[in-house]
């Protein structure tokens, strides 16, 4: 047997994190609540957002993790790189935001994958809607998917067959509608394999019933900190966690349960467009099996 090696694939949500791919908040973002349909509380102060972003940006580089940067414009939430697009261990699947003023994104990201020589493994198609905030694989082999208000049945059903393998789907809770859109990772992140951050008056049953029976431990995260982005956490190795400053009751729990936490500020980058470290950076790179040096994953075949 010989190895080869690759430089993408993430069906992992805890693995070593090596790539991530992010987008700097520019005039788009900084002019986002000049349009209520973006969602954003207050007027943005762009100077913060950035500087903000540069200390996330900052903090992953610190941990190790490889930080590349999207060129190009196509509305505020582009900051939110997790939801276009979906890299799996056989290449990237372009998805199809079911935010109208998101419809723009995927193709640049598509771009950047095909310029790093990630092949495109697939496309959610129309009338098809998914975004990556409503998936996130539970074990390498197991997908998770939320219908919400974002992502309906033809695109979920669409992303199941083009991954394969065993996929469960799971119905978001309404809850406020479009002005407090839940979408699943809103709800749950997974930190090590075996242990999970949640909001539980959100989770839906059937998930919680599938942590039980995969002997998943939760930390539950209080109601204060749910509109903080407490529920909204990072792995960038089992156990070493990026979450948003100001959340103290989750941040000592999980420092409880053996995890070690560092935090940034999110007051402009996250809170106010309702994106946490999860939304920020769209894995490229997990490492799931034994790797060589540099940002390779090396793989026996």
């Amino acid at each position: 047997m010989t190895p080869t090696f690759t430089t993408y694939g993430a069906q992992s949500m805890t693995a070593p994190l090596r790539d991530v791919l992010v987008h700097r908040p520019d005039a788009a973002f900084g002019a986002a609540f000049d349009d209520p349909a973006h969602g954003f509380l207050h007027p943005v102060d762009l100077a913060a957002a950035q500087r903000q972003h540069d200390a996330f940006v900052e903090l992953l580089t610190r941990l190790g993790v490889a930080v590349h940067v999207l060129a190009g414009e196509a509305g505020p939430d582009l900051v939110y790189t997790f939801d276009p697009l979906l890299v799996t261990d056989r290449g990237a699947i372009a998805l199809r935001p079911g935010k109208p003023s998101r419809l723009g994104e995927a193709a640049l990201l598509e771009a950047w994958t095909t310029a790093a020589g990630i092949p495109m493994i697939g496309r959610i198609a129309a009338p098809g809607t998914i975004e990556g905030g409503d998936t996130f694989w539970l074990r390498p082999d197991v997908l998770c998917i939320g219908r919400s208000l974002r992502t309906n049945d033809a695109g979920a059903r669409q992303l199941a067959t083009l991954v394969g393998g065993d996929v469960r789907t799971f119905d978001v809770p309404y809850w406020r509608g479009d002005d407090e859109l839940v979408h699943l990772l809103s709800v749950i992140s997974p930190v090590t394999d075996d242990l999970a951050v949640v909001y539980l008056p959100l989770l839906p049953a059937g998930l919680w019933e599938l942590l039980r029976e995969l002997g998943v431990r939760t930390i539950a995260v209080p109601d204060a900190e749910y509109p903080t982005l407490g529920c909204n956490v990072l792995a960038v190795r089992p156990g070493v966690l990026v979450m948003a400053r100001g959340n103290p009751v989750t941040q000592r729990a999980l420092e409880d349960a053996g995890c070690e936490v560092h935090t940034y500020p999110a007051t402009e980058i996250g809170i106010n467009g309702s994106g946490g470290p999860t939304c920020m950076a769209r894995p490229i790179l997990r490492v799931t099996q034994p790797a060589s040096a540099g940002s390779k994953r090396q793989v026996w075949r």
